[in-house]
């Protein structure tokens, strides 16, 4: 009885030794490492606009849906950009269904782009990424619908053009994927332009 009395005593000291280190105190280290040397990350990575007000974040796609505003990736996640429901579409390169919702995609892209029938578009102005939520595009999605921006906002495509180029981001570590610009940073910058003007 003694035995199992000291062991009892050795297994609930352990239990609150260890819970006090690896529920406060590690927690806790890593929170204050995170703010020290990555504020903004651990934070969100949030965008404000000029006002101070936060608008999204850096690594999440939302809906733009006005013809004033680049559009981003489709999405599959939830009801579009939901992050609480981040997914793909989990159709395989046979289905039916993903072949018809693709062309449906490119046809609505070349209408709301003012494109040719025949126009070639891009991969990721019709697809959505495994996530739904990637906050990029193509730096040749955003010069296809660079016009259609110009004319809603009464802007020369020279400086809609300038804004991607300010705004394109190089291939990770140089060589992986391709050059990107975040939509909402991108946006963001039309706004801002637009209220310098």
């Amino acid at each position: 009885m003694k035995t199992f009395l000291l062991e009892l005593k050795t297994s609930l000291l352990l239990t609150l030794v260890l819970a006090a280190l690896l529920c406060g105190a590690y927690p806790l280290a890593v929170w204050a490492g995170a703010q020290a040397f990555f504020p903004a990350q651990a934070n969100g990575s949030l965008v404000s606009d000029q006002d101070g007000t936060v608008r999204g974040s850096l690594l999440l796609a939302q809906n733009f849906s006005s013809d004033q505003y680049f559009q981003p990736r489709p999405s599959a996640a939830g009801t579009g950009y939901d992050a609480a429901n981040s997914s793909g579409t989990n159709l395989g390169p046979t289905s039916q269904k993903l072949t018809d919702s693709i062309k449906a995609a490119v046809a609505a892209y070349r209408t709301t782009n003012g494109l040719a029938a025949d126009a070639p578009v891009p991969a990721d102005a019709v697809t959505s990424s495994g996530s739904g939520l990637d906050p990029h595009i193509s730096l040749a999605n955003a010069g296809l619908q660079a016009a259609r921006i110009a004319k809603a906002r009464q802007l020369p495509l020279a400086q809609v053009q300038a804004l991607i180029a300010r705004a394109a981001r190089d291939r990770d570590w140089g060589i992986l994927g391709e050059p990107t610009v975040n939509v909402l940073q991108l946006n963001l910058a039309l706004d801002q332009h637009a209220s310098s003007r």
